[in-house]
């Protein structure tokens, strides 16, 4: 069977979760290509070692130039900090490699565009890690949106709430520095409702927005490890320079409107990352808490049973149930990231550009970047503009 050899920079939250992923493929998906771990990149030599050892990769190293220099690998998988996707990216491409890169795709538009120059110029594949799009419950409404079952599209209103920096004594982590993480509910969060968005309804044309950081300063950090952290004793803080949260309108394209809401101050909600969308002909919302499940509402239906119905999307016909358990039993977060997997051995196999791709991310980031624009100005911000 062919195989993809794969260097990986980054070891953390999204190592672990995209090692897992190459490591389960094959079990599931055994007519696909095998990807081959071949050797995990990070800055901390103890940990990328530890990385290397508990997540199956063959080798490790801390210098990523290297690893760009190697002959025996076909694809890079960045899933660093924000602030180096670029310049790794840039030089994957020029190396030959094909390019899989965690959203967002940089900390800029502009940044965005030249990686997309990138991998176009060096005509290779690429891929940016939306993996939400692949729910089977988020890939059965884009199918009843798509069959015209839902009618014409008036709302998609969506929000991703999270609480776990609430505390203002949680350190500063990079994800709260804006020249590492670029921005910080926003970009994170926001970024999935909008390709979510992107996805399931179509191109944002203007939005309106406004954030606020409520915390400005935290302590600095002595450790942290995906979403953990662990503060110095000595009482020293710096400015925290993204926003908490970020709230905006959209109108799209095809005369929806969309409403948005990110934030990590929602007490009580660790990872709510939902939407509604409400057509002529009927309803749906997703939560990814019950990520198996979509809520389904027709207003065809007999009116002494009228209501939003639950279907669970883990039995055939829903999108990768074949290769799951049988009838009624769940799939979890990590398998959103399988399937990304799935989608680019295959686009590599079939020789085509996975998706989502780079011209998503570049998407994605216009919209944020006028988001951001419209906070500033305080007004309509047209997407063109950018």
């Amino acid at each position: 069977m062919e195989t993809l050899k794969i260097g990986m920079i980054g070891y953390k939250f999204m190592g672990k979760a995209h090692s897992h992923a190459y490591r389960d493929l094959p079990m599931f998906f055994p007519t696909h290509i095998r990807p081959q771990m071949k050797v995990i990149c990070g800055r901390n030599e103890e940990g990328v070692a530890q990385a290397a050892s508990q997540f199956g990769w063959e080798e490790y190293t801390t210098n990523w130039e290297d690893l760009l220099k190697r002959n025996d690998l076909d694809l890079i998988d960045i899933n660093a900090p924000s602030d180096v996707h670029k310049d790794i990216a840039i030089k994957a491409a020029k190396a030959g490699k094909h390019v899989f890169c965690e959203k967002p795709l940089a900390l800029t538009l502009k940044d965005s565009r030249e990686m997309l120059e990138a991998v176009e110029l060096a005509d290779v594949k690429h891929m940016i890690g939306f993996n939400y799009r692949f729910a089977p419950a988020v890939m059965l409404a884009k199918k009843l949106i798509d069959e015209g079952r839902l009618g014409d599209i008036y709302h998609f209103r969506a929000w991703f709430l999270q609480d776990w920096i609430v505390n203002p004594e949680f350190p500063l982590v990079w994800r709260l520095q804006k020249d590492i993480a670029g921005s910080g509910a926003h970009g994170d969060l926001g970024a999935h409702l909008i390709d979510l968005a992107h996805y399931l309804i179509g191109e944002i044309t203007e939005v309106i927005g406004m954030n606020e950081t409520f915390i400005k300063e935290r302590p600095l950090p002595s450790n942290m490890t995906g979403l953990s952290a662990t503060g110095n004793l000595d009482g020293q803080k710096g400015a925290v320079t993204v926003d908490d949260a970020t709230l905006f309108l959209a109108r799209f394209r095809n005369g929806a409107l969309g409403s948005f809401e990110s934030t990590r101050f929602a007490t009580g909600h660790r990872s709510t990352n939902s939407f509604e969308i409400n057509g002529s002909k009927g309803s749906v919302i997703f939560d990814f808490e019950r990520m198996n499940e979509l809520s389904v509402y027709f207003v065809d239906d007999q009116d002494d049973v009228q209501g939003f119905r639950r279907v669970l999307a883990t039995d055939p016909p829903h999108a990768y149930s074949d290769a799951w358990w049988p009838a009624g039993h769940p799939i979890g977060y990590e398998h959103t990231f399988i399937h990304s997997a799935v989608e680019l051995m295959e686009a590599i196999r079939e020789d085509r550009l996975p998706v989502p791709n780079f011209y998503d991310g570049v998407n994605c980031q216009q919209v944020l970047e006028a988001v951001d624009l419209s906070i500033n100005e305080r007004r309509w911000v047209q997407i063109s503009e950018l």
